[in-house]
């Protein structure tokens, strides 16, 4: 397909199956749903399919899911591209040990955790999400792999909202995103 994925015809597909419903979780926020997405196994499969388009060749052993719509799309990825997934949970969902990293994202404060040995140093890591919004989530995510050794190479999400700034705050990693959303 083609390498532009703003001139790739499947990029509508995706965007027109994302609804944005209004005042959720609270009052101001436009909530971008991606459960529309899933429901429609063509626009899903083109989903995942442009993310292992980008990252087959990468050499990337770790995709790293954020809690929990990065488990949606993460395990997908990694199995296609022969890496191994890791989930980056909200507190207690791990039974192991763990490490953790808070943050404050658009709405509120939260923290990430990944069990210890998860990752290995030196691993080539691709961090995968629904959204990204003021990037504070991403930012945690990337904090617990690099704490460990992991080199990050990207962020991966569906949705950015560009007016939130999100990409300004991920220490100059790159991110990937597929649909913007204003």
């Amino acid at each position: 397909m083609s390498a532009d994925k703003d001139e790739d015809p499947r990029m509508y597909g995706i965007k027109s199956k994302i609804r944005v419903v209004p005042d959720f979780p609270k009052p101001g926020i436009m909530f971008q749903d991606i459960t529309t997405l899933l429901l429609d196994p063509k626009a899903f499969k083109d989903t995942v399919d442009l993310f292992v388009e980008r990252y087959k060749d990468r050499n990337i052993s770790v995709v790293a899911g954020i809690e929990a719509r990065g488990f949606i799309f993460g395990p997908p990825i990694a199995l296609a591209i022969g890496a191994k997934f890791v989930p980056l949970r909200k507190p207690g969902k791990l039974p192991g040990e763990v490490i953790s990293e808070d943050y404050v994202l658009e709405y509120g404060k939260d923290c990430l955790q990944m069990h210890v040995g998860a990752v290995q140093p030196q691993e080539r890591a691709l961090v995968v999400d629904d959204l990204i919004a003021t990037g504070g989530t991403l930012c945690a995510a990337m904090n617990l792999l690099e704490c460990v050794g992991a080199e990050v190479v990207e962020c991966a999400c569906v949705i950015e909202l560009p007016d939130l700034k999100g990409r300004e705050r991920l220490k100059g990693k790159p991110l990937y995103v597929l649909v913007e959303s204003h």
